[in-house]
């Protein structure tokens, strides 16, 4: 059974439906980001990162366990593992991957700091709020132009790409976007929310969320703790 050290964020949420689409046997470990669970020795021994997901697959290669941290490479791995979301043929299989790096290259950490600007940054500075703002509606621009022309976010299928931008988009209020300005990706969008597997992956530890507003969660997840408890 694959242990997932992981918290109700968008890049949990990730592999969470990775896991429920393939119906992979798996735990979740809760990882308190906002109390600084992920800065404890065992968590580290996994996710040198200190960031959530990470997960514990006692059967790896070779009949060998193996841990893996970074959402997209856990991704990745587990598409191997179950041969599912990632498609063999060579070309489809690379618009798959550059996707995913869309995801992880700018929908991610862009999204992010517009979520850290407009709501969890002590001081509003409207020069980072617009950037950002601009930022997270550029990029549902791209990604409205590319389902208009494309079923799911690679091409005919749905994979791992559009398990990987699902859930960063589900906070759209909070990073200044309207989604009913994106037809085509608000029909996408509904459509994955719908799915079965879906749905039960964004409830995991749901009812362990808690605002991250006060001076001690800060501290933990933007202060200078992050780097004295490496």
């Amino acid at each position: 059974m694959i242990e997932v050290y992981s918290w109700p964020t968008p890049n949990g949420h990730k592999v969470h439906i990775m896991l429920e689409e393939c119906a992979l046997p798996y735990r979740v470990i809760p990882v308190d980001i906002g109390s600084g669970a992920q800065f404890e020795p065992g968590f580290l021994s996994i996710s040198p990162n200190n960031k959530i997901p990470a997960i514990v697959d006692p059967d790896g290669p070779g009949g060998k366990p193996i841990s893996m941290f970074e959402s997209g490479a856990i991704l990745l791995y587990l598409a191997a593992k179950t041969d599912k979301y990632l498609p063999s043929d060579v070309a489809a299989k690379y618009q798959t991957l550059q996707w995913l790096m869309f995801q992880m290259g700018s929908v991610g950490p862009m999204l992010g700091q517009a979520h850290h600007f407009r709501i969890y940054a002590p001081e509003k500075i409207p020069y980072a709020i617009e950037r950002y703002t601009n930022e997270a509606r550029r990029l549902y621009t791209v990604i409205n132009k590319r389902l208009a022309t494309n079923t799911y976010i690679a091409g005919p299928d749905y994979t791992i790409a559009d398990m990987a931008i699902f859930p960063w988009l589900r906070s759209w209020k909070n990073q200044g976007v309207e989604m009913s300005d994106y037809p085509h990706l608000k029909g996408w969008f509904d459509e994955i929310a719908a799915r079965p597997a879906v749905h039960r992956a964004v409830q995991l530890l749901a009812d362990k969320r808690k605002p991250l507003l006060d001076d001690k969660s800060r501290e933990v997840l933007f202060g200078e703790r992050q780097v004295t408890q490496h």
